[in-house]
């Protein structure tokens, strides 16, 4: 048995449900989905759950990230800025956990998940090509890309989505070129807030290691993939994603809306 707790075999799954929230992660984000259930039912504390994670997802992001680079589907004159923002917005809101209004933040988020979700639906254009740039995107670093940077530290779900969607509306980039910075920023955040969880001793460093290098294999694999078959792979995945985590998060005992949910589905 490891010295985190945990047996080899709950590892051995583990470190199987990493490399597939790799995969879905570099394409269409929401792999915290997977991986912080998973966790929790392999009897990993919520606290140490969610910083874990943010040591596996840190390795899925970085490789989906670096293979971006290589392909030149990331601008890297725009590295320093929104990386920068992001991880700053990471620290900030690891720090600031503890203080959030999570229940609030639970609340809320899945009904603007579920608002994406239906807003790229009904604009089947969305993201296709260069659109109309309202902030540069330095100045959506230091606004937008930090906040959405403070949220991914004090809670996390929907974060990736949050980035593409901003970049798109926002810097006018087209899908897959805001997918690719997208997980720069992703990685950045999760990298602020990591550094905060490892400093407070909440992560759990076997299993987060192990499954952080699945994570990697899977999100190259998926980086790829996104890639290869771009927009029309990346849109209804991104639109099942952010209805799958706001079923998810509905589903949650601690939403209010949860014996609701739970009743009109049947369970």
């Amino acid at each position: 048995m490891p010295d985190s707790g945990l047996a080899l075999e709950v590892l051995a799954l583990l470190t199987a449900v990493a490399f597939a929230a790799g995969f879905l992660d570099a394409i269409a984000g929401g792999g915290g989905l997977i991986t912080v259930p998973a966790l929790l039912i392999a009897g990993v504390p919520p606290v140490q759950a969610i910083a874990t994670n943010k040591l596996q997802g840190t390795f899925g992001v970085l490789s989906s990230t670096a293979a971006f680079l290589r392909a030149g589907a990331i601008e890297k004159r725009l590295v320093l800025p929104l990386g920068g923002a992001a991880f700053a917005g990471g620290v900030a809101g690891a720090v600031l956990a503890t203080l959030a209004p999570v229940g609030v933040l639970r609340t809320i988020i899945p009904f603007i998940l579920i608002a994406i979700a239906i807003y790229m639906l009904l604009t089947p254009k969305f993201g296709d090509g260069d659109a109309k740039s309202r902030l540069s995107p330095p100045a959506f670093a230091g606004s937008v890309g930090a906040t959405i940077g403070i949220y991914d530290g004090v809670f996390g779900p929907g974060a990736g989505t949050f980035y593409l969607i901003g970049l798109i509306l926002l810097c006018g980039f087209p899908l897959l070129k805001a997918t690719a910075h997208t997980k720069l920023m992703n990685a950045a955040s999760n990298l602020g807030a990591l550094g905060f969880f490892l400093s407070a001793g909440h992560v759990l460093i076997v299993p987060g290691l192990a499954m952080g290098v699945a994570a990697a294999a899977g999100a190259y694999i998926g980086a790829r993939t996104g890639l290869k078959h771009g927009a029309r792979l990346i849109r209804p995945l991104v639109i099942l994603v952010s209805l799958a985590m706001a079923l998810r998060l509905l589903l949650d005992p601690l939403h209010p809306f949860a014996g609701a949910v739970r009743g009109a589905l049947g369970f």
